[in-house]
């Protein structure tokens, strides 16, 4: 029989009690993600691996490989725990790829069964491919072709292909967090990287309005659809706050190169309110260091304690070309950028701001009445399944 063999990660090393809490909650996010799709399936989870049956394992397969949590899928053939089950399964897998003059190794694994040695399984295997087809050899260090034997107590598995997943915690297994989602590179490979370990996210956008390009807002949607491919089966939110009233007041401000340090304070000082509001523990942002002048050590330094709450920076220690390459391996990158621009920023921003002048401004633009305005202005757009299900009233 044909089944999707899924593997995970460090969940082994969780104790028993989080471990079963933890592949419970995989099991619960892959059949919510096949649900979403419209993929009949039957979930098993004997010890060490998790075996889903279905009439469409390689759709079930391109689905599950974007579940986090999830190592690795094969699709694989069940057989009964024995050898001779075993290899009966593998000379039909391995004739339909090896051919005359290539090369092979059996790679054999046994765990709750006796009667044989991992070896002496891999040697039967081996024997039983070798005489079903001419021309061939074995080799062990660089072979052509890969099969994959398993003596289980649950039954014999067999394989020869590994499709990689995301790896990481399940999601909804660390808490909910809110993402300071942007139009750029950076907030949603951030945003990724925090559902990876487990946690749920809130987007949270500061609409700038006339303040910044034409461009930003389908952007910011685009992020927020291509992220919800990666929890199919849950809804996404994204909140929008409105800006404006924020650009205005800080276009008085007397010195424009601290106006980045104003904005991005501002901004965790309004993320902070919402995050209490929605019941997510932490804020996350794409700060990356030394990459502009706001993300310098000094500035982060001014900047960081305007949040009430912890702000993770999953980004912070990455070089420039590895968030682009995580940014387009998720499907997030965009090299078409269009009008984007902020209308807001300095020519030459300080590169470190004082914080007892940032202090003082923030005093003569009122700033804790503009956070508690600005967190009022909340409105919530829904996306499931990679489409915006449209705008959702707060509840």
């Amino acid at each position: 029989m044909d089944a999707v063999m899924v593997r995970y990660g460090e969940l082994f090393l969780k104790s028993e009690p989080v471990k079963r809490r933890f592949i419970s909650c995989l099991t619960k996010n892959m059949s919510r993600a096949l649900a979403a799709a419209s993929l009949s399936h039957r979930i098993e989870a004997p010890r060490g691996r998790i075996f889903i049956y279905g009439d469409e394992p390689r759709q079930i397969s391109d689905i599950i490989s974007r579940v986090f949590g999830v190592v690795g899928v094969s699709i694989c053939t069940v057989t009964p725990p024995e050898p001779r089950a075993i290899a009966d399964a593998a000379v039909a897998r391995a004739g339909q790829r090896l051919k005359p003059g290539m090369t092979f190794a059996v790679r054999a694994r046994r765990s709750g069964v006796s009667g044989f040695t991992s070896q002496e399984l891999a040697a039967d295997v081996g024997a039983a491919i070798c005489g079903s087809i001419p021309g061939i050899s074995v080799n062990l260090t660089r072979p052509d072709y890969e099969i994959f034997v398993e003596a289980r107590e649950s039954g014999g598995i067999v394989y020869d292909d590994e499709q990689a997943g995301p790896g990481g915690l399940p999601l909804g297994t660390q808490g909910r967090v809110m993402v300071l989602l942007s139009d750029g590179i950076d907030s949603p490979v951030a945003s990724w990287l925090m559902m990876r370990r487990g946690c749920e996210v809130i987007h949270l956008h500061m609409s700038g309005g006339r303040f910044l390009g034409s461009g930003v807002r389908e952007h910011v949607l685009r992020h927020h659809r291509s992220l919800s491919l990666w929890c199919r089966g849950y809804p996404l939110d994204l909140l929008v706050v409105d800006m404006e009233a924020f650009y205005e007041r800080l276009m008085e401000a007397k010195e424009e190169r601290y106006r980045c340090i104003l904005c991005k304070r501002f901004m965790l000082m309004v993320g902070s309110e919402a995050a209490r509001r929605h019941g997510a523990h932490a804020l996350v942002s794409g700060d990356n260091l030394g990459q502009v002048a706001s993300q310098t050590l000094a500035n982060m330094a001014v900047i960081a304690p305007a949040a009430s709450m912890p702000v993770l920076r999953p980004l912070i220690g990455f070089d420039k070309s590895e968030i682009v390459d995580r940014a387009r391996s998720i499907k997030t990158f965009d090299p078409v950028r269009g009008d984007v621009g902020c209308r807001v920023a300095p020519r030459y921003p300080s590169t470190a701001a004082p914080a007892e002048t940032i202090a003082r401004y923030e005093g003569e633009m009122g700033i804790t009445r503009m956070v508690q305005r600005t967190v009022e202005t909340i409105r919530r757009y829904r996306a499931l399944n990679g489409e915006i299900v449209g705008e959702i009233a707060l509840e």
